[in-house]
C-alpha cells in the first residue's frame, strides 16, 4: 500500500497548483503564511536568557493550525514546502514544532518552480529543516524587534506616540532625507551647448556638437562666449578632419534578480516594489490557463542570483534557434556572474517553460501579470542570444579653431534586440547607450571633404546643471542593493513601511521625506549614529548572512550588538530633546490679538500657535520644508454655519481626524463631521463619515438629530452617477486589486472593478484565499 502524505505550503494558490501534480495519496494544505511570531503586546525576547524568543500562535491562525494538526495525524509522512528562503524555513520550523506530536515523520522539500518537474524534483530530495537558515531568519527577527521596541519608546516620549524605528527602514529614510537636502543645497551652474546643422553634397543633413578648441576640451559658461564661438563657426570653412569607423557590440543584460525586476517595473510602469512582488508571487504560485489548469509560470521570485540551470539554458537555446535561427545564438551559452554578496541559493527569475510565451497566455493574465511576465520572458530569452552588432561612425569637423563632432550608428545584426526591439531594453542600471537603429544617421564622408552649414546653421542653447534626482522606488531599491542595505526579500516591505508610516510620501512618483520623516531621521542620526550608519547596516547584513552558513553564532552576534546599543538607548532617553516642548519664534503675528506666533510641534506636525495662550487659542496649519522655510496653509472653506450660534465653521484636526468646528470657540463649542459631496437619497441632507459605538466607520445622514433621518451605508459613497439606474452615487467596494464601485440601490446590479489608474472596467472574479 502506497504511503499517504501531507504536503504543507504557505499559499492557497500554490496548494491549488501543486495538487494537480500529485496523486490521491497526497493531501495538500496551506498555512496561509506564518503561523507563529513574536507577540505584539510585548518584546517577546528574553535578553538575559541568550536572547530566547517567545513565539505565540498568530491571532486568527488557531483554526489553520488545528486543521494542520488533524491532517498530520491521518498520514504516514509530512512534507513541509513553504517558499525556499529564510522566511519559508522559519514557517517550516514553526509548523514542525507544532505538529511533531501529531506526526514526527517530517521532511523539508524545496520547490524552485511550481511545475510538475519542479514538484517531483523537490519531493525526490527531502531533507531536514535547515537550522542555520532558520537561525539566520530568527536572528534578523529578534534584532529588528530589539531595535524597534527599544528605540520606539524614545520617539514616543520625545516626538509623538505611535512612531517606530527600524534597523533597515530608518536607514532607507535617511537616504531619502539626505538626497532631498542635496537637492535643496544644489546651486545650478550655467553652461551653453553649441550645435551646428551640417550637410555634404549628398543627404542626409546631420547635427554636430562643439567638441574641442585648438585640440583641447572646452567649456562654455556664458552667453557672450557662446555667441563668439557661434559667430566663428558661421564664418569658418567647414571640412571633415577625421573619420573613425568601428564595429560596436552590445551584450544582452543578465536575467532578472529581485531588485532588478523591481527597478524595471518601477521605471517602465511606475509599479511599486510591493505590487511587483505580489504579481510575481501570483505567477510563481500558479495562474489558471484554462484547459492547462493552474500553471506556475516563473521560478522563485526572491533571489539575488543571475545563475541559470543547464536544463533551462538548453531549452531556451532550442527555442531561440527555432524562432530566429542559429545565427541568433552565441557559440556557447552565456554565463553570468552573480555579485560577491549574492546568496546564490536560487536561480535567476525566469519562465518555467518556453512552452508558454506571453502571446499564448495573454488571454488568461491580468494586464499587470502580462506586463511582469513579458518582462521576465524577454529578459530570459534575450540573455541567451547573440550580441547586437552596430556599425558606428565618428566624424570630427574642423571649423577654424573649433572642432565639432558627430556620431552615427546603424544596427547591422540585431542579436538579442530581436526580442527587445532596435532601441534596446530601457532598463535601470544596465550599461546601455540606447542608440537606436539609424539614430544620428550620417552620409558617406571622406577625410578633407568640404561641408556647409544648413537649416538652422550654428546655434547655442543655454542650459543649467541639474540637481541629483529624487528617488523613485526603483532607484531606491538600486541604491539599497548597491550599498548592501536590506536583502531581496525585504525591499518591498521596507518601501511600503516607510510610506505607510508617513516618513515618506510620493509626489509625482518620486519619494519625498515628510517633515516627520526628516525630524525622526535627524534625532536618530544624532543619538543613534551607529544604527543609522549605512556602512554599519551593510556590515550587519553580511554578519547575518554568515549565520546562515554557520560562520557566526546567532546568539553571540546579538549579544555583541545589544550591549552597546542598550546603553545608547538609555542615554538617548535622557539627552534627546523633547520636541513637544520646543517653541521656535517667527515673524508672524496673531491675527486675533497681535501677539507673536511661534512654531510648535503637535500630533499632526508643526503648527503656528499664539504666544497669548491660553487667553488666545489661535493656531494655523503650516508646511515646513527641510530648509526651515514655513508656508501658512489657508484653511479649507466649507461655507457651513454653526447650527448653535450661526458663525462660520472651519476645518480642525483632532485625535480622531479632521472635523468642522465653530470659529466662535471657545465661547461656542459646536462641531460636526465633514460632509461628503453626496446628498442623502432619503431626505436630501449631507452624508458624512461617522463612528459606531464599536469604532467602525459608517456613512450616515447629518439630519439624523434634526429630522431623525436614519439613512446609512457601511461602504464609502462617491459622487458617480449609476449608468444603469441613474442613482446619484456609487459606493466603494473591495480592496487592492479587487477595489471597485457598485450601485447601492436595491435591485441594481451595476458594479465595476477599477484599473490601477482609476478608470473603471468590467468586473472580473478571482479565487478566494482559503485552506486548500
Amino acid at each position: 500500500m502506497a504511503e499517504k502524505a501531507l504536503l504543507i505550503v504557505e499559499s492557497p494558490a500554490k496548494a491549488k497548483t501543486i495538487k494537480k501534480y500529485l496523486g490521491r495519496n497526497f493531501v495538500v494544505k496551506a498555512s496561509v503564511g506564518h503561523i507563529m511570531d513574536l507577540p505584539k503586546s510585548k518584546i517577546g525576547v528574553a535578553v538575559d536568557q541568550g536572547f530566547k524568543p517567545e513565539y505565540v500562535v498568530i491571532n486568527g491562525k488557531q483554526k489553520v493550525l488545528a486543521e494542520l494538526k488533524k491532517a498530520a495525524k491521518d498520514v504516514d509522512h509530512v512534507y513541509l514546502a513553504p517558499d525556499p528562503d529564510r522566511e519559508g524555513e522559519a514557517i517550516a520550523w514553526h509548523i514542525a514544532q507544532q505538529i511533531k506530536k501529531s506526526n514526527p515523520n517530517i521532511s523539508r522539500v524545496l520547490f524552485n518552480e511550481i511545475t510538475k518537474k519542479g514538484v517531483q524534483q523537490g519531493l525526490a530530495n527531502p531533507h531536514d529543516i535547515d537550522q542555520k537558515k532558520f537561525h539566520s531568519q530568527q536572528s534578523r527577527r529578534i534584532l529588528d524587534r530589539l531595535v524597534g521596541y527599544e528605540i520606539s519608546p524614545v520617539l514616543w516620549k520625545k516626538i509623538r506616540r505611535g512612531l517606530s524605528a527600524g534597523r533597515v527602514q530608518s536607514v532607507a529614510v535617511r537616504l531619502i532625507v539626505e538626497r532631498e537636502r542635496e537637492i535643496l543645497a544644489f546651486r545650478p551652474e550655467e553652461y551653453w551647448q553649441i550645435e551646428a546643422e551640417v550637410a555634404a553634397d549628398r543627404p542626409p543633413a546631420f547635427t554636430a556638437r562643439l567638441w574641442r578648441h585648438l585640440g583641447n576640451k572646452i567649456e562654455v559658461a556664458t552667453g557672450d562666449h557662446a555667441a563668439r564661438i557661434v559667430g566663428a563657426i558661421r564664418a569658418a570653412r567647414l571640412h571633415v578632419a577625421e573619420i573613425e569607423k568601428k564595429e560596436r557590440r552590445r551584450s544582452p543584460p543578465p536575467p532578472y534578480t529581485t531588485s532588478r525586476l523591481q527597478q524595471d517595473a518601477s521605471s517602465r510602469y511606475s509599479m511599486t516594489a510591493k505590487r511587483t512582488m505580489q504579481i510575481a508571487q501570483q505567477l510563481y504560485e500558479g495562474v489558471d490557463l484554462g484547459e492547462e489548469g493552474s500553471v506556475g509560470l516563473i521560478t522563485y521570485m526572491r533571489t539575488d542570483s543571475v545563475r541559470l540551470s543547464e536544463d533551462a539554458v538548453a531549452e531556451v537555446r532550442g527555442y531561440i534557434e527555432e524562432r530566429w535561427g542559429a545565427a541568433a545564438l552565441p557559440p556557447k551559452p552565456a554565463v553570468y556572474k552573480s555579485k560577491k554578496s549574492a546568496q546564490d541559493a536560487h536561480e535567476a527569475i525566469r519562465p518555467t517553460s518556453t512552452a508558454f510565451p506571453p502571446q499564448r497566455v495573454a488571454q488568461h493574465l491580468t494586464n499587470e501579470q502580462l506586463r511582469i511576465y513579458t518582462m521576465i520572458w524577454n529578459r530570459f530569452v534575450a540573455c541567451q542570444m547573440a550580441q547586437a552588432v552596430y556599425d558606428a561612425t565618428s566624424v570630427d569637423i574642423q571649423a577654424g579653431e573649433y572642432t565639432l563632432r558627430a556620431n552615427g550608428s546603424v544596427l547591422k545584426v540585431p542579436g538579442w534586440l530581436a526580442v527587445y526591439g532596435a532601441g534596446g531594453a530601457s532598463t535601470t542600471g544596465d550599461e546601455e547607450d540606447d542608440v537606436a537603429s539609424g539614430a544620428g544617421g550620417l552620409p558617406d564622408l571622406a577625410k578633407g571633404e568640404a561641408l556647409r552649414l544648413t537649416g538652422a546653421g550654428a546655434k547655442a542653447e543655454q542650459k543649467f546643471t541639474q540637481p541629483p534626482p529624487r528617488f523613485t522606488e526603483g532607484m531606491l531599491v538600486k541604491e539599497m542593493e548597491e550599498r548592501g542595505i536590506g536583502r531581496p526579500s525585504t525591499y518591498a516591505s521596507i518601501l511600503s513601511t516607510i510610506i505607510g508610516r508617513d516618513y515618506v510620501e510620493k509626489v509625482e512618483g518620486k519619494l519625498v521625506p515628510t517633515e516627520l520623516g526628516a525630524l525622526v531621521t535627524d534625532k536618530l542620526v544624532r543619538h543613534f549614529p551607529k544604527i543609522l550608519d549605512v556602512e554599519f547596516t551593510a556590515q550587519m547584513e553580511e554578519s547575518l548572512d554568515l549565520v546562515e552558513d554557520g560562520s557566526v553564532d546567532w546568539a553571540l552576534l546579538l549579544a555583541t550588538f545589544y550591549e552597546p546599543f542598550h546603553v545608547t538607548v538609555e542615554k538617548a532617553l535622557v539627552e534627546m530633546d523633547d520636541v513637544k516642548t520646543i517653541e521656535t519664534p517667527t515673524d508672524n503675528l496673531c491675527p486675533k490679538c497681535g501677539k507673536p506666533m511661534v512654531i510648535k510641534w503637535g500630533r499632526h506636525g508643526s503648527f503656528l500657535a499664539c504666544t497669548g495662550y491660553p487667553a488666545c487659542r489661535t493656531t494655523a496649519e503650516i508646511k515646513r520644508g527641510l530648509d526651515g522655510k514655513i508656508e501658512i496653509v489657508p484653511p479649507r472653506e466649507y461655507h457651513i454655519d454653526c447650527e448653535t450660534c450661526g458663525k462660520p465653521m472651519a476645518l480642525k484636526r483632532g485625535r480622531f481626524g479632521e472635523f468642522l468646528a465653530c470659529t466662535g470657540y471657545p465661547e461656542c463649542k459646536g462641531t460636526r463631521p465633514i460632509p461628503l459631496d453626496v446628498p442623502c437619497p432619503k431626505c436630501g441632507g449631507d452624508l458624512a463619515a461617522r463612528k459606531s459605538k464599536k469604532g467602525k466607520t459608517f456613512y450616515g445622514c447629518l439630519n439624523f438629530q434634526k429630522t431623525g433621518c436614519d439613512f446609512l451605508l457601511w461602504e464609502m459613497p462617491v459622487p458617480n452617477r449609476c449608468p444603469e439606474c441613474e442613482a446619484t452615487f456609487l459606493v466603494k467596494t473591495g480592496r487592492g486589486r479587487g477595489a471597485g464601485l457598485k450601485c447601492a440601490t436595491p435591485g441594481c446590479g451595476y458594479t465595476t472593478r477599477e484599473k490601477e489608474e482609476g478608470e473603471p472596467v468590467a468586473e472580473t472574479t478571482g479565487e478566494s484565499a482559503a485552506i486548500a
